[in-house]
């Protein structure tokens, strides 16, 4: 027997909420303690919210609350569905790109490089590579990547000859110490070339305030000036950018480069993955999709992605 409808208003009145929470992200205000890019990095989860709601439901015997559940499972769908499309079939110009923040503190490097050049792909962008880890990743990486590129704690492995190469400035203010997180160099494929840019935002940290993401966004809209005024016409980006796509921080990015069609790739924490924030992103091109690689001695997943570059 069904439960009265009134019994189920609390129900029906939540399942509103998270559709309107899932449909405009946007409106929830960033003024105080960024709230709304909280809520967009771990907007993908709102889903589990549903179905927690769903299972409620059922226990109250509600109608009215599973009617209402349609409204949140729709905007999810909108959101979130296409994600989970099968990866398409391979192009003959694709690129495999492979993204790691490696860690500071990995004890195995070489097993590390291993297991990235096991994936195959064209290019490898590194974070937090260590004067102590870098000669262990030229030496196993040497063979399969001939050409490479390192500024500061960054750096692009490529099958393919590089030129180009430069640092990128995307220290926030206040930022003196040396901080070179930005790498720039061109690739020269044999379909074109192309600009790659390797960066590692500033980390963010959740606490009671809220969200500290203030120099990860003044980083992300130096990055997004610097690749605005790139000349080349086809623009790969690959980075721990601390962040997800969802997230208004990246705007500066994410508003003038297309991301992953597919995949939903949670990258961290490598130990009980909640986010995707190791990305791929393209202008003049298309990312068809994008995946985790198996655990390394890093606190991130690895994850790699095929690209498309434009005509």
């Amino acid at each position: 027997m069904w439960a009265p409808v009134a019994r189920g208003r609390v129900l029906a009145a939540l399942a509103a909420l998270t559709a309107g929470l899932s449909a405009f992200h946007r409106a929830v205000p960033n003024s105080v303690g960024r709230v709304g890019s909280l809520l967009e990095t771990f907007l993908p989860w709102l889903g589990a919210v549903v179905v927690v709601l769903f299972g409620l439901a059922l226990l109250r015997r509600s109608a009215l609350a599973l009617v209402a559940l349609l409204l949140p499972v729709a905007a999810w769908t909108y959101h979130f569905a296409g994600l989970l499309r099968p990866e398409p079939q391979p192009g003959a110009r694709d690129l495999v790109v492979v993204q790691h923040n490696v860690s500071d503190e990995n004890g195995d490097p070489a097993g590390t490089a291993r297991a990235l050049a096991d994936a195959e792909p064209d290019l490898i962008a590194l974070e937090e590579l260590v004067p102590r880890a870098l000669p262990v990743y030229e030496r196993t990486l040497a063979r399969d990547f001939p050409y490479h590129a390192v500024r500061g704690t960054v750096g692009l492995w490529s099958r393919y000859p590089l030129s180009g190469e430069r640092l990128v400035d995307i220290r926030p203010r206040g930022v003196t110490e040396s901080w070179n997180r930005g790498l720039r160099a061109v690739v020269h494929t044999p379909h074109g070339d192309l600009a790659a840019y390797v960066a590692h935002l500033p980390s963010v940290r959740v606490r009671a305030s809220g969200l500290a993401s203030a120099r990860r966004d003044e980083s992300a809209a130096l990055l997004g000036e610097a690749i605005a005024a790139e000349r080349a016409r086809t623009v790969i980006l690959l980075g721990d950018l601390n962040g997800t796509v969802d997230d208004r921080g990246l705007l500066p990015l994410t508003s003038r480069m297309n991301v992953a069609e597919r995949g939903f790739a949670l990258s961290f924490p490598a130990a009980l993955p909640l986010a995707r924030i190791d990305q791929v992103m393209a202008r003049s091109g298309r990312v068809g999709h994008i995946r985790v690689l198996p655990a390394t001695g890093s606190d991130h997943l690895p994850v790699a992605a095929r690209v498309t570059p434009g005509p």
